[in-house]
């Protein structure tokens, strides 16, 4: 786990400014860092950086820029490859200097090119220079576990696993790109290819960037929708080899991700995932593998309890902490800091908390990230198989309530909530998106109308005919695997524990499993109601079923309790008119508005204003954000 940067181009960088570019990272990597630039035709220039967690092969053999023998291939990577000791024996003709994984991507480059990615298993952001062809690739695994953006501009490109080493490179202008922001406050995240800054990308997952000569494109090796599309032409009819199968996979999965040189430890929350993962672990370990929660002190929120009986009856060596909201409450001032550009999923405080207290005692950690998506777990997904089957009586409701008779009465205005949401999802392109129609007119009227004509982006992801999906359940879960995966929840693990110089690792999320799982029916996920049905299955395999079946309680951030107490004096100061206008990027009169309503509302409750908090929070992130960076180099 690393964090790297470089360029290639002819801009004026010298090593020393490309090692405080590097430096800005130094969470991701405090064991050791390396620079170098090297000359190149026509007066271009490449310079590559990594600052290195050391993970596999301790020694300083794994140093990065690592390089071939004859030094064509320059190569700074962050990331496991977990099948690399199976690739090594089919590289024999390589001579390996050093027992890491980044010199097999080097190996594997020569013999293969750069398809080798197709026969990678694991999470990686790379940069791959062939001095020979003057080429260099950008390369991201294929659910977005690892970060990498970059910035093209003149033909010339900067790369690097965050945002700050791009804030920090010479010639960084970094104006806000507010086309995002509306989509922002309402999604709590930027998707890729989208950065907070124009110009800057982030590379999709699945994707390669390809620089030659000043020109750049673009292509993925491993699309969602294609990978499900193929899997499907040979379904797994039957639930016993099924469940055997998928089993013995996420055996093997753990298996590869307990490989390290360092301590390895499991989070351990007491739900399906996290258990799952980490009664598999325990299997697969000679001693009690190490496992940490955090606990609450407001009984509603804590689920502390369970995991802990889930730990005594696995045998761990079980560690929790328990924190009270000021502790939460200490590490707001950390988001902007290291997510780099807007991000307001509160949870990401949580996984902070989690992974401060597994890097006490590990470098590793494994999680149990992607069951929901993946198996059908989030409740949004019922919400989802209903509004399918009242799709059509919607769509009758909204055609009613259009007639010429019925719009001066406002008749639609007059239906219960849910009618009138089923009544107005009739954009075929987010069918699944649906919700309360509130909540994008504000997110769109918060935000200035975007400068030189360019349109603000959707809201929704307008994508979903492209899946080629009839059910609206598969539908969503495959929008999620491409967007709400990659974009919050992989973003959020990866800062949180990176700021602790803590690894994660996702057995759920191997290229393996990840293909399996879409070979299996939807039945087999979701039967008559119930949620990650194989997987909760093959969870009882290992643990009692009373310790798991219990309603979820999740953890919340009192958002609205913060806003108008401990943060208010930030959030108005955020939002006075005087200060919007000044910042030219929402609309003062309408914001100022808006959230001068939304302090005076009072305590909590549908019709105090308390249901838009999280479009608060986000805007109040924003503005945090903001302050530390001013929009410009950092």
């Amino acid at each position: 786990m690393c964090g790297i940067c470089g360029f290639i181009g002819k801009r004026d960088i010298s090593l020393e400014q490309l090692k405080a570019m590097n430096d800005t990272m130094y969470h991701r990597g405090p064991d050791d860092s390396g620079e170098e630039i090297f000359a190149l035709g026509g007066g271009w220039l490449a310079g590559f950086a990594q600052r290195r967690l050391s993970i596999l092969d301790l020694s300083a053999l794994g140093h990065q820029p690592m390089h071939s023998p004859d030094k064509r291939v320059c190569v700074v990577y962050n990331g496991e490859i977990y099948n690399f000791r199976e690739l090594r024996e089919e590289l024999a003709d390589y001579s390996f200097r050093s027992d890491c994984d980044t010199e097999v991507i080097i190996a594997a480059y020569l013999k293969w090119g750069i398809q080798c990615l197709e026969r990678f298993n694991g999470m990686f952001a790379i940069a791959l220079f062939d001095r020979k062809r003057e080429e260099l690739f950008l390369a991201r695994d294929r659910i977005g576990k690892k970060p990498l953006y970059y910035w093209y501009e003149n033909e010339e490109l900067v790369f690097a696993s965050e945002l700050k080493p791009l804030m920090k490179c010479p010639g960084f202008v970094g104006k806000i790109d507010t086309r995002v922001l509306s989509r922002y406050l309402f999604q709590q995240y930027i998707n890729a290819p989208e950065s907070i800054y124009q110009g800057v990308c982030k590379v999709e997952p699945g994707a390669v960037i390809h620089f030659s000569h000043g020109k750049i494109d673009t292509w993925k090796y491993w699309e969602i929708r294609d990978v499900y599309h193929r899997a499907q032409a040979s379904p797994v009819t039957d639930y016993g080899e099924a469940r055997q199968q998928l089993k013995e996979l996420l055996k093997k999965s753990v298996k590869m991700r307990m490989i390290a040189d360092v301590p390895l430890g499991s989070f351990l929350s007491g739900g399906y995932d996290s258990s799952l993962i980490t009664a598999i672990a325990q299997e697969c370990s000679d001693t009690p593998v190490k496992t940490f929660s955090i606990g609450f002190h407001e009984e509603k929120y804590n689920e502390a309890k369970y995991a802990r009986a889930v730990a005594e009856h696995l045998g761990t060596n079980h560690t929790e902490l328990y924190i009270d909201e000021s502790d939460i409450f200490g590490l707001v001032d950390s988001i902007a800091r290291y997510y780099d550009e807007p991000f307001a999923d509160s949870s990401e405080i949580a996984t902070m908390m989690v992974s401060k207290l597994a890097r006490e005692h590990v470098t590793v950690a494994l999680s149990g990230d992607g069951g929901d998506e993946f198996f059908c777990g989030y409740n949004i997904y019922d919400n989802v198989g209903q509004a399918q089957k009242l799709d059509i009586l919607g769509g009758m409701v909204h055609g009613l309530c259009s007639l010429p008779g019925f719009k001066h009465i406002h008749m639609e205005e007059k239906l219960p909530f849910k009618v009138r949401v089923i009544a107005g999802n009739r954009e075929r392109e987010s069918k699944t998106q649906f919700g309360a129609g509130n909540y994008l007119i504000k997110a769109k009227a918060m935000v200035k109308e975007t400068a030189g004509g360019q349109e603000a982006l959707p809201i929704h992801y307008l994508i979903e005919s492209g899946y080629g999906v009839k059910d609206w359940q598969i539908r969503r879960m495959l929008l999620d695997m491409d967007t709400y995966l990659p974009g919050d929840i992989l973003c959020k693990v990866d800062r949180a524990a990176m700021k602790y110089s803590l690894e994660s690792r996702c057995p759920i999320l191997d290229k393996e499993v990840m293909e399996y799982s879409f070979r299996i029916p939807h039945r087999y996920k979701y039967a008559g109601g119930r949620k990650k049905y194989i997987l909760k299955d093959i969870a009882y395999d290992y643990i009692p079923r009373q310790l798991l079946e219990r309603p979820k309680v999740g953890f919340g951030v009192p958002l609205d309790k913060w806003l108008r107490g401990p943060l208010l004096e930030q959030l108005m100061d955020y939002s006075s008119y005087e200060y919007l206008k000044r910042q030219d990027i929402f609309d003062a009169a309408y914001v100022s508005d808006l959230i001068g309503k939304y302090i005076k509302t009072g305590d909590a409750g549908s019709a105090t204003g308390a249901n838009y908090s999280k479009m608060i929070w986000a805007f109040y992130v924003f503005q945090q954000w903001y302050q530390l960076y001013k929009g410009h180099a950092w």
